[in-house]
């Protein structure tokens, strides 16, 4: 335990020294940015050890690893920022705190159905890259998207994912998420509240301080963070 806790010390030291620096390049507060700890590769007993370390928001990109963490886990934020298949849904939805991968209008509409009257808090994810192997909404699909919304009552929309091209340079990453940034700002144009869409999800270890630049305000951490660790 001892050993893990210091390797994870270190290493989220170094990721929040990172966050503040892309932070003061950006001219943004600290508190802007949410991190949030991708505990994919690593046990319940050592994503338990990120709490002790401050870090309450941990995500998990399957559902059925969320379940058993969120089990075990019980005090964290869990956020779901993987694929989500309908048939999931009903044990998904009591343990996850945001949903940041709805992807298609059929699991919007699965969502509204089977959410309890508390509702449910989710991210709209796009595919900027137009990578096939991704999954998200394609940009054309935007005008439907935002037609579908007038019909929700339990799901919340508070925001945008996306995900950089796999093989992408600096300055394509830079786009994706800026063209990320641009489809929040036109929606807020469009419905006349700047506050609209506070969340825009973007950027993981290797890009995370890009996606800070470009205004996220939830990363999504995992290698950076696990480095080292001896699981």
């Amino acid at each position: 335990m001892d050993e893990r806790f210091e390797v994870l010390r270190r290493n989220l030291a170094l990721v929040e020294q990172r966050i503040q620096q892309a932070c003061q390049r950006a001219g943004r507060r600290r508190e802007e940015v949410t991190l949030v700890a991708i505990t994919k590769y690593v046990p319940a007993d050592t994503a338990r050890i990120l709490l002790d370390l401050g870090v309450r928001d941990l995500g998990e990109n399957r559902p059925q690893e969320l379940w058993a963490k969120a089990q075990a886990v019980p005090e964290a934020r869990w956020h779901l920022v993987g694929h989500l298949q309908r048939n999931k849904i009903a044990r998904t939805l009591p343990v996850v705190h945001r949903i940041h991968s709805v992807d298609s209008l059929r699991l919007l509409d699965a969502l509204e159905s089977q959410a309890s009257q508390r509702g449910v808090d989710v991210l709209l994810e796009f595919n900027l890259s137009g990578e096939a192997t991704k999954t998200g909404f394609a940009p054309e699909a935007w005008d439907e998207v935002i037609a579908r919304l007038g019909s929700l009552r339990k799901v919340r929309v508070h925001g945008l994912m996306t995900m950089a091209g796999l093989n992408a340079g600096p300055d394509e990453v830079r786009n994706t998420f800026a063209q990320l940034r641009q489809m929040r700002d036109r929606y807020r144009e469009m419905v006349g509240d700047s506050t609209a869409w506070p969340e825009l999800s973007m950027g993981m270890s290797g890009d995370f301080e890009i996606a800070i630049e470009e205004g996220a305000t939830l990363v999504r951490i995992g290698s950076a963070l696990f480095e080292g660790l001896q699981t």
